[in-house]
């Protein structure tokens, strides 16, 4: 037979255990960039008929994820701007130069996403602000995860962002005749818990 002053102590078990895993399910989840398993590319057209691309190796970033309020998750990712990489010497100086990123003056590139929508456990967007050349502009990124990072709680996970974005809104105008307007940005990042 089971004592009257156990009850209460068994009824209260279960809703401890609720409470707890409620409290957990709403603890922000934050990660640091691999950077040696992250990097950017920038596709752009060529003459009409062909593309270059360049890519940016280092990076540093932090990422927040709120289990059940991805509109305040928040990306922060910085690219080193003096470390890109182009296909050929001449498109390198170019790139470098101030017709382009002008890296000598504006050493790093920063997208700082403020908020996730998710479509689906992997699928989603984040909307925030690229600053390039001293310009900040709002971007939006199509994100696609390896897996659900709510699930994937204190594991890796990497994801894949892109966007695409107008050189002349950061200040990057010549050679219109030759190199298209339109680039074609790729995030590939993962995450380490931290």
């Amino acid at each position: 037979m089971i004592k009257s002053a156990a009850r209460p102590r068994m009824f209260l078990l279960p809703l401890f255990a609720v409470f707890a895993l409620a409290n957990s399910a709403s603890v922000p989840q934050r990660y640091t960039l691999d950077a040696s398993a992250s990097n950017v590319s920038a596709k752009v057209p060529f003459f009409g008929l062909a593309s270059k691309t360049a890519r940016f190796p280092r990076m540093e970033g932090a990422v927040t994820i709120v289990p059940g309020a991805p509109e305040k998750a928040l990306i922060d990712v910085t690219f080193d701007a003096t470390a890109i990489e182009a296909p050929d010497s001449v498109t390198l100086a170019r790139l470098r130069s101030d017709k382009f990123f002008w890296v000598e003056k504006y050493p790093s590139i920063r997208f700082i996403g403020r908020s996730l929508k998710l479509s689906s456990t992997t699928r989603g967007t984040v909307s925030g602000e690229l600053t390039a050349r001293g310009v900040t502009r709002p971007a939006t990124l199509a994100v696609t995860f390896n897996a659900d990072p709510i699930a994937q709680a204190g594991k890796p996970v990497s994801f894949t962002g892109t966007t695409t974005i107008d050189r002349r809104q950061f200040g990057m105008k010549a050679y219109q005749l030759v190199v298209g307007n339109k680039v074609d940005i790729t995030l590939k990042a993962r995450m380490i818990p931290r």
